[in-house]
């Protein structure tokens, strides 16, 4: 039986052989500034700071496990995707990381677009007053009162996925005697993660409309015909926690060789491509991920190089950076319960969060990093297992990683680069009450979204 299949879950009891893990670092009082958030600082006492505030202080002020997210590092970031793409891009954030009405008026006032996957999104977008034009919709299954809301509200553009929804966006927006603004999300062949990308065989996915067989081509000629619509674009997504420039490379051939075939079939240059999200950031030391201003000029460089090549006008870029946007500029802070040692194998660390918090270690069996943030230690480093509090072996927040031996119950720990998809896919697993976000600026900390509390839990449970 595989691992995988195991009738207690994944990695149910999972034992890794010795020396599979990284050797500790030289000091583990140190914070890599490739992982942690911009205003992370250690005094010289062994205090963790973010934003000028010590972390022992927010967590007697917010409790634990709490998100706190640097709220001048999310700025700087947003500014430094729109510098780079600069005034004839555009950089959409992809609000499925992390979306809130703080963070929806921090993108308004630094002059990001924001793209969103589903009603709840929508609502909060424009409930925090995002301009509607500068909104993206997408979703592989948009429901007739989705589409109605985003056409009602003149988003700026709907991202097609399927040929039942180019007819329905359609009828739609001739019924409210509007034409909107479309692209179309094709598949081309290309899936790239990490390091490695694969340019073939992975049409057999639920996203997007496959070019092979001529299936984007003639979703093109439908949406054409249709007075509902107006297209303007073909968009392309080709994976996640993407540090290589290749599959983008390949992604955008195909995707300017289907702009060369509608340009000669039907006369008309189409003039934007979207080439998506998935830009890779660091949550360990090995991870070496861009910078923006790189990635604009790869992309930049390759789309030119591939329109000059079909005799293409170079369209309007666009990107949709979540993950590179907001992932770093977050930890997730916890406090020891429980400390148990398994001789000749590791420590398991206990924490008053766990799955319910972050499940991206479960279900994808993401790496993270681990520091002890409450006080320095000159303490020899120990092989732990970060674990939560659920009732699941599964519950894994850090698969391995180097503490200080000396350890102990009641002091605090943190998980950098948890800013992107741990909120987002947080959970009531085991009736667990979802932490706060707490962001900080500036030597001041607020609640953008506060801790759930039991009389939530119950106030849902109507019996």
């Amino acid at each position: 039986m595989s691992r995988s299949a195991h009738p207690a879950g994944p990695r149910h009891a999972d034992v890794l052989p010795e020396g599979h893990w990284t050797a500790p670092a030289t000091d583990l009082n140190a914070l890599d500034e490739k992982v942690w958030s911009r205003t992370v600082t250690r005094d010289a006492d062994g205090a963790v700071s973010v934003g000028g505030i010590e972390v022992a202080r927010l967590a007697e002020e917010f409790g634990t496990p709490a998100y706190i997210l640097d709220e001048s590092d999310f700025r700087a970031r947003c500014r430094a995707w729109a510098d780079a793409f600069g005034a004839d891009a555009d950089v959409f954030y992809a609000g499925k990381a992390f979306l809130s009405r703080a963070v929806v008026r921090w993108l308004t006032e630094e002059g990001l677009n924001l793209d969103v996957c589903s009603g709840g999104e929508l609502a909060t977008a424009l409930d925090a007053g995002m301009p509607a034009e500068r909104i993206a919709f997408h979703g592989n299954n948009k429901t007739i009162a989705e589409i109605e809301r985003a056409v009602t509200a003149g988003v700026g553009r709907i991202v097609l996925d399927s040929f039942q929804e180019i007819v329905r966006v359609a009828h739609v927006a001739q019924g409210l005697g509007t034409r909107q603004r479309v692209q179309i999300r094709v598949t081309v062949g290309v899936e790239a993660h990490t390091h490695e990308f694969i340019a073939t065989a992975h049409e057999d996915q639920k996203f997007g409309i496959a070019l092979a067989d001529g299936q984007a081509a003639e979703a093109v000629r439908r949406a054409l015909t249709l007075d509902g619509l107006e297209l303007i674009g073909i968009h392309s997504h080709i994976g996640s926690q993407i540090f290589d420039m290749a599959g983008f490379e390949v992604s955008a051939g195909r995707v300017v060789g289907l702009l060369a075939e509608i340009r000669d079939e039907h006369g008309v240059e189409l003039p934007e491509i979207d080439l998506g999200g998935g830009l890779g950031i660091a949550y360990t030391s090995e991870d070496d991920p861009r910078e923006p201003h790189e990635i604009a000029k790869a992309l930049g460089d390759i789309v030119t190089r591939e329109c000059e090549s079909a005799g293409l006008a170079t369209p309007r870029i666009s990107v949709e950076p979540g993950r590179a946007i907001v992932g770093p500029t977050a930890f997730t802070l916890y406090e020891v319960g429980t400390i148990k040692p398994l001789e000749g194998l590791r420590t398991y660390v206990s924490v008053d969060g766990g799955m319910s918090d972050n499940i991206r270690t479960a279900l994808y069996d993401a790496e993270y990093s681990v520091s002890l943030v409450s006080r320095s230690s000159d303490a020899g480093p120990m092989l732990v297992r970060v674990v939560g509090k659920h009732c699941e072996s599964g519950d894994i927040v850090v698969k391995d990683a180097f503490l200080p031996s000396d350890l102990a119950p009641g002091d605090l720990i943190a998980v950098p680069a948890t800013g992107a998809y741990c909120r987002s896919m947080a959970s009531n697993y085991n009736h667990a009450l979802r932490p706060p976000v707490v962001a900080v600026r500036d030597g001041r900390a607020r609640v953008i979204v506060r801790r759930e509390t039991e009389e939530d839990l119950l106030r849902l449970d109507v019996g």
